[in-house]
């Protein structure tokens, strides 16, 4: 990957319905976005990784703590836009869209991900893993159907595929949050309006979908526990207070 330029982005947004103040939220003595700030640099992979956001407060806090900061407008719908207002600012050949609100990522999750770029035809990348039987029937787990190449052929909270004769299938497979763009298709996807597929499934990857743009799916290395809850905040923090200092 030595030949690409590639820059991290954290879309942090200090509103969030179900978990106030949550990218602020301090778990094993640092607030969530340092922790996830500090897995995708150690990663080696991402120069720079920055955090964007619009709130004042997040950018003190990131930059109290040596975090580099981008301002973005207050305006932006999505995490998507953040990244794209970044790439106006930030001169990269990809750029990797790194949820906030993932604390238990790890530098090797970014391997996998940047990896499928060695291949010409991928333009936007993401990840998966094996769906734990508990989540399978959860809309909060969203699943992820692949050709043989990995690429995406839906996204959906509902149980796909359907095990019509119940036989025991065990390929489902859980989407993680992560995305990395060329330029050209970040520039592309965020001009793209919100699509049919996406407002009713409630999921932005559809948008790629609906309008032709192929979303290739790498095996991640584990789960992750993406925070929404105070449930989530505390079970994070049992994980991370075990991890090794970074």
């Amino acid at each position: 990957m030595s030949e690409f330029r590639i820059a991290g982005v954290i879309p942090a947004r200090l509103s969030s319905t179900r978990l106030a103040r949550k990218v602020l939220r301090e778990i094993a003595g640092r607030p969530m976005v340092e922790w996830v700030w500090r897995a995708a640099v150690e990663s080696g992979r991402m120069d720079p990784v920055v955090v964007a956001t619009d709130a004042d407060e997040v950018a003190a806090a990131c930059r109290e703590r040596g975090i580099p900061v981008v301002m973005t407008s207050a305006e932006c719908p999505s995490g998507s836009d953040r990244v794209r207002e970044v790439a106006r600012q930030i001169d990269a050949d990809i750029y990797v869209n790194i949820q906030g609100d993932e604390p238990t990522l790890t530098p090797d999750f970014f391997v996998p991900l940047l990896a499928l770029f060695e291949r010409p035809e991928v333009d936007v990348t993401t990840l998966a893993v094996p769906c734990a039987a508990e989540e399978i029937a959860n809309p909060n787990a969203v699943k992820v159907v692949t050709a043989l190449d990995g690429r995406a052929l839906y996204f959906s909270r509902a149980t796909i595929p359907f095990d019509r004769d119940g036989k025991g299938y065990v390929g489902y497979r859980k989407h993680l949050g992560i995305y990395a763009y060329r330029k050209a298709a970040l520039e592309r996807f965020a001009e793209l309006k919100p699509s049919p597929l996406e407002q009713a499934e409630r999921l932005e990857q559809l948008r790629l979908l609906e309008n032709g743009m192929a979303v290739y799916v790498a095996a991640a290395p584990r789960d992750t526990i993406g925070v929404d809850t105070e449930e989530d905040l505390a079970r994070a923090e049992k994980v991370l207070k075990n991890r090794d200092e970074p």
